[in-house]
């Protein structure tokens, strides 16, 4: 029973976290409105399921990458607000994170949509 318990904390924590990074960050929202057409698109291009499946699932590595973003950026910002080299490079990074998700969705996209 502790066990389920635990589970249903975690979860819990993880639908917090979602509503939060959907009410208050740009980029999750407008990576949330994309992701509707994409799960549409998806199964009208995926001529399987492991097409379709691919196809959603690099957007969803996109807003995966965006959230761990989001929480780097939060607790940078946390620890201080004044301009720090290491800081600037953890947002950096986690940008750079974000453009590698997004250039592994355009591949994906682009392979299945011209084989």
């Amino acid at each position: 029973m502790e066990r389920i318990s635990r589970i249903v904390k975690a979860a819990s924590y993880s639908w917090d976290g979602l509503r939060s990074a959907a009410q208050k960050e740009k980029a999750v929202q407008d990576e949330l409105l994309v992701l509707v057409p994409v799960i549409v698109l998806a199964f009208w291009i995926g001529d399987t399921a492991l097409e379709t499946a691919v196809l959603i699932s690099s957007w969803l590595l996109v807003l995966l990458t965006e959230l761990l973003n989001t929480a780097i950026e939060a607790v940078t910002d946390r620890v201080g607000t004044e301009w720090n080299e290491y800081a600037k490079q953890a947002k950096d990074l986690g940008s750079a994170a974000v453009f590698v998700a997004l250039c592994i969705a355009g591949i994906t996209w682009f392979a299945v949509l011209v084989s």
